[in-house]
């Protein structure tokens, strides 16, 4: 096992892995990640779990052979690149592909899950990965995405007979029931999904989707939030009620939109609500999607003012 001095930066591998700050991290991650996926290990010479999963995580990459590098990020002397990706626990590990987030887990992992890990990031940086079921799934998410969500629900439930912790087909059978409006059952099926993949993206977006459901139920009359913001721009519960309202009509941008404005106007109302539903809204969608490159766009610049 690699001992952790320094975070345990293994010499031979050279630029695969190796430790990083906050001046190169647009280069070694955001840059980098633009011609092949970068794994971020954030860690801290005091976290236990950290020693554990560094080497195990570098042994994972290494085998690789180049397909992803590794960065790591000690959080102690990186505080503000810690805070604006809401780092909240450690050992976090977040992965890179095409200048975006794609992927992350928090805890140690067993070599098996960090080699399914590998395989998702590989995919996502577009490159090949494992995982036969793989065009069941696109199959499926196509048939959802034309609106036969009884025959896409099938297809998952299939796919999820042989592979029982198939993230995707998890997350697939979740919108499948939003879309039928059953969201008491996507709840259901939430709660039972594997502990092994609850932290997977698809399962942040199904979660995500969700609560938005959630919060669709609940949303008041759109007209009238609409006239109580024109009345009163700095009236923050109703601009965000307005938000809410207008994605549960489908229109996400202006929701987006809504919200930003809200965080421009103050960002720590109601403990930082407008920031903390404009992820939710984000996660709920693909990284790639425009709405979320420009909303997190936005966002960033205004946090950086």
């Amino acid at each position: 096992m690699l001992e952790l001095g320094g975070n345990g930066a293994a010499a031979p591998n050279g630029d695969l892995i190796k430790d990083i700050s906050e001046a190169t991290f647009m280069q070694d991650v955001i840059e980098t990640s633009k011609e092949v996926a970068v794994i971020v290990d954030f860690w801290a010479p005091w976290c236990g779990p950290c020693k554990t999963l560094g080497p195990a995580l570098e042994k994972a990459v290494t085998e690789a052979r180049g397909k992803v590098r590794m960065v790591k990020v000690n959080v102690d002397e990186n505080q503000q690149i810690a805070a604006q990706l809401r780092i909240q626990s450690i050992p976090t590990v977040y992965a890179f592909a095409n200048g975006q987030p794609v992927d992350g887990f928090q805890g140690a992992l067993p070599a098996s899950e960090l080699k399914a890990f590998i395989d998702r990031v590989v995919q996502a940086a577009g490159g090949e990965a494992g995982g036969g079921l793989a065009e069941a799934v696109e199959a499926a998410e196509a048939m959802l995405a034309e609106g036969a969500v009884v025959d896409a629900a099938q297809t998952f439930a299939a796919i999820l007979g042989e592979d029982p912790q198939n993230a995707a087909a998890h997350g697939g059978m979740i919108r499948a029931h939003l879309a039928l409006k059953e969201v008491e059952k996507a709840e259901q099926l939430l709660a039972a999904v594997p502990r092994e993949i609850v932290s997977a993206p698809e399962i942040e977006a199904a979660r995500a989707q969700v609560e938005l459901a959630r919060q669709a139920a609940e949303a008041g009359p759109l007209d009238e939030l609409r006239a109580a913001v024109d009345h009163d721009p700095d009236n923050h519960q109703a601009r965000f009620d307005l938000a809410t309202a207008l994605h549960a009509a489908g229109d996400i941008e202006e929701a987006v939109e809504q919200l930003l404005e809200l965080f421009r106007r103050d960002r720590e109302w109601n403990d930082g609500a407008a920031k903390d539903q404009l992820f939710t809204i984000f996660d709920a969608l693909t990284p790639q999607d425009p709405i979320v490159l420009k909303g997190r766009r936005k966002l960033s610049s205004m946090i950086f003012a």
